[in-house]
Formats: structure tokens, sequence, C-alpha cells
């Protein structure tokens, strides 16, 4: 039975879906403190979270069967990524769910900031009729500047164009053809800064975006210029945008979220007229709730299944079609890595990669990956696994280089990988046969035709008659069936190898019976 704990509030549309499943066992547990938390997450694979869960450093390390975290929602800096990553959970959100409804939300709150409506309401409930007071401004030929051009600022984008606005973007991914494409100018922040009417943040927040628009950016601000925030506390230095309201350069803003939620009712912001506040209804409408929490439990979902990874922050995100694609090859490459590093004597220094073919269309990073996890596994054991692979060489000094190459080659599509260490070196290419199975072609310089099996065994020896009887005498001897038996040379005489596929293990004491042989030079076991 796999176990999940929802830690807050999801709609029963997405509760469904994961009770569904009859080896699903939801368990709904919402409003724990965080020492209850740590308590009781060591007892479950998967945790599903809103923003009101802190799941922390400390969270995660209690979390000894955790293999699953899921965010409802976008944003995700209520949960350590790094910490997660290292004890390879993945960590899935959901960007598409509350797309729209954060848009919307964005372009009322521009609406509202611009046409005062907040206060004229206050007002006019007070039985007074002050007209002149809250006269507002036009969108129209405004130019609206969208620090962050993901999903989110291109829907508020297309709905600030049907008001008659400019739109300006900064995002330092996004092409400026792809801008030109839907009417979008794309510039530099301080350039955005500049020459924006409006100003809407539409970033994560990280290390790189915390306060990213204070002090120095708002002395950049036309005078008179607007600010709105419906994405993460922070990215906006809340002291320096009071100071820049003050001051007169910032006419208005308009924030939806806090450095700290909920927001203290003494907060500067608060006592300011010309500010127009909600708490974070962003993703607050009754589609959004039901989308985030369906997305977030089909994700889960699939990924407990092993039908995929999907949304993942700290995994390649693949649509379901590539996904199918490059399932086979990632089997591939996870073998690679295995086989290659049992080659090898010493330690790890570098594992450089080269792909070739059809598959240099897609996005590589799960192939990577998965090779990775190969080559680190048989050192490391159940420690590693294909999520945190990547972060486990780096932090061991190991470098990770990825290319691709364009050449012609005689198989449609090839992986070749060089590991290196400080005793010397292996290459090892590889493809996928007709049947989608995974074969080595090629170890070091010898052209091979080897398919994986569960036990093998790898021999260096000279060319020379007698080889392959000796080793059927001794395997036959043994009781150890030999499924298959592979050879490669360079010149008749010389240096080959010989890669056998047996049906039962090869232990230490065959294994030195193996190397005694007449012609052999070495031998290993392989297991993949």
């Amino acid at each position: 039975m796999i176990k999940i704990l929802v830690s807050d509030p999801l709609s029963d549309e997405g509760l469904k879906i994961l009770k569904d499943v009859k080896d699903f066992q939801v368990d709904v547990k919402t409003e724990l403190k965080p020492e209850d938390l740590k308590a009781i997450v060591k007892d479950y694979e998967a945790l599903l979270v809103r923003s009101a869960t802190k799941v922390t450093k400390d969270v995660i390390a209690a979390a000894t069967k955790l293999k699953v975290i899921g965010r409802a929602g976008v944003g995700l800096d209520n949960v350590d990524l790094e910490a997660a990553t290292q004890k390879g959970i993945i960590v899935m959100n959901t960007p598409g769910g509350n797309t729209v409804s954060t848009a919307e939300h964005t372009v009322s709150m521009i609406l509202a900031l611009s046409r005062n409506i907040p206060q004229a309401s206050t007002s006019t409930r007070k039985g007074e009729w002050k007209r002149s007071k809250f006269m507002g401004v036009e969108l129209f030929s405004k130019a609206l500047g969208i620090v962050g051009f993901g999903r989110i600022g291109r829907e508020v984008a297309t709905r600030a164009q049907s008001f008659g606005m400019k739109v300006l973007a900064y995002d330092p991914y996004l092409s400026k053809e792809v801008a030109q494409s839907i009417g979008v100018e794309v510039m530099e922040l301080k350039e955005l800064l500049a020459e924006s009417d409006y100003i809407t943040v539409h970033t994560p927040l990280s290390d790189d975006t915390r306060h990213m628009i204070s002090t120095a950016q708002f002395a950049l601000m036309k005078k008179g210029v607007r600010v709105i925030n419906c994405a993460r506390g922070g990215i906006i230095d809340e002291a320096a945008l009071v100071a820049a309201i003050k001051e007169g350069k910032v006419a208005g803003a308009a924030l939806d979220v806090f450095e700290k939620e909920p927001v203290a009712a003494d907060n500067e912001l608060l006592k300011l007229d010309n500010v127009i506040v909600t708490p974070h209804l962003g993703a607050s409408t009754e589609e959004a709730q039901v989308n985030v929490a369906v997305e977030v439990a089909q994700i889960v979902r699939d990924a407990l299944l092993g039908k995929g990874i999907r949304n993942a922050a700290n995994y390649p995100c693949l649509e379901p079609e590539v996904c199918k694609i490059l399932q086979p090859y990632t089997v591939l490459a996870e073998k690679l890595g295995s086989f290659a590093s049992q080659l090898t004597e010493g330690r790890l220094l570098e594992l450089n990669i080269t792909y070739g073919g059809d598959i240099i269309q897609h996005d590589l990073a799960p192939l990577t990956m998965a090779l990775a996890k190969g080559a680190l596994t048989p050192i490391l054991q159940e420690t590693v696994n294909s999520i945190n692979a990547v972060s486990l060489a780096k932090e061991r000094g190991i470098k990770i280089s990825e290319s691709k190459s364009s050449r012609e080659d005689e198989f449609v599509t090839l992986i070749q990988f060089e590991i290196k260490t400080d005793k010397g070196s292996r290459k090892i290419a590889g493809t996928l046969s007709a049947n989608k199975q995974p074969r080595i072609v090629k170890i070091d310089d010898y052209y091979v035709e080897v398919s994986f099996g569960p036990e093998m065994l790898f021999i260096e020896n000279l060319d020379k008659p007698g080889i392959i009887g000796n080793l059927g005498m001794l395997m036959g001897k043994n009781n150890i069936n030999i499924a298959s038996m592979t050879f490669g040379r360079q010149v008749a005489g010389g240096k080959s190898i010989s890669v056998l596929n047996v049906d039962s293990p090869v232990s230490a004491e065959i294994l030195g019976k193996v190397k005694k042989l007449e012609n052999i030079i070495s031998a290993r076991v392989i297991k993949v």
C-alpha cells in the first residue's frame, strides 16, 4: 500500500483521483504543526501541499520513505527544493492550473488601481459623493512592462493588448522572435523600467529575484508609474516601494502578495491611500482550485505508478508523447552508465556524453540523469537515483558534459559515453535494436553487438584459438549456461574482447578460474 499525506485543503475532485487507486491510502491531515508533520511524514511515500505547509529541510530529513512532493499551485518557495533534490525526492507543481485565474486577477488589480475603485467604493458606502477625488487614468496607449514572461505573463499580455496597451517584456529566456510573433517588445530590465507606465512582476521567488525591484530600480522608473505584484511577496522590496510612493515616484501600487503573510496590520503599505491590497487571491477562483487539485493529483498518481514524471521542478518536464519516445533511450542510457562504470577502476573524474541521431531534437536531460544514475549506482548503491544523480556527481567533483552531434552515423540514433577516472578511461556506445531493446555497439575501439543481461562477463583476451572452447567448458563444468557470447577485435590474432551473458551468477572462485585460462588478459563480472 502506497501512503499519501495531504496536509493542505484539496478539492474533492482531486482527492477522488487518488482515492480511486486501490493501492493508495490517502490521509488528509490539515493544519499540522511543523513538529507534528515531522513526526508523521516518515510513514508516507507522497506529500501533497498548497502554500500553507512549509516543507523544510528538517521535514525532508525526517521523510525516510518520501518519493514525491506535489504542490497544488505554482510557487515552490515553501518547499526546500535543494534538500529534496539531495534526497532524490521529486518535487512537482501545477504551473497551468491557476494561470488564467492569476492573470485575470492581475488585470483586475490594474483596472482597480487605474480607476481607484476600492477607495471610491468605500467612500460611496460612507454616503460621500466625491467624484473629483477619484479621478482615474485610461489604459489605452499606456505601456505595460511585464517582468517574467511565462504562462501568466503571456496571459496578462493578451488581456492588456485588448485594452490597446503597448506590452513590453523582460525575461532572460524569452527570444525576440517569439515576443515579436505575439506583438510584444522584449527588452532589458533597465529599459523596461524606464519606459513603462505600469509594471507587473510574474517571476518565481528565488535568491536571484528577491528584491529585484528595489531602490535602484525605482529610481529608473517614470514619475507616476503604477506597480502590481500578484506573483510572490519579496520580489518587490516593500520598504523601497513605500519610499517611492511617498516621494511621488510611484503613483500607486496593487499588491496581492507580501514579504510576510498574513500581512501585519501595522505594515506601512496598508496605511497608504494609493495602495490597494488583496489577501493572496491570485489563484482563488472556484475553477482554479479544482484545476490545481486535479492536476496535482494526476501527476502525483502517475509518478507513483511509474507512468511518467510531469511538471517536476527538479526533473525535466516533458510532454507525455516525448516521454514515450525517450523512455527506451533512458533505459539504454542508465545501462550504458552502469556497464561503463563497472568496467573502470579508480575515482570517477568525468562523464562525457554525446548524443546523435533522431533524439537530439528533444530535451535530453532525462537521459543524462539516467546515465549519471547508472554510473554512480555501483558506487553509491541505493543512495542515488535519477533525481539526485547529477547533484551527487557535482558534489563529488565529477564533471558531466553533454553534447549533441548532427554528424551522420551508421546508426539512426547513438549514445556515446566516455568515463574517465584517475586510472584511465573507457568509451562505450549504444543504440536501440529494431524492437527497441538496448544494446552496446562499441566498447573502446571494438565494434560489438551486445545485449544487456542481469549477469555479464567481460573479458579481455588475445585472439587465439581455444578461447571459446575453454570458456564453454569452464562454464559447463560449473553448471552456468551461456545465453549469448559476443566478440570484438581489430586485427586477427591481436587483443580482443568477449562479452558473455550468463543465466547464473559467476562467483569469485569461478571468475578466478576464468582469469587463469590461457590467453585471458583480464575478466570481470558486470551486473546491470
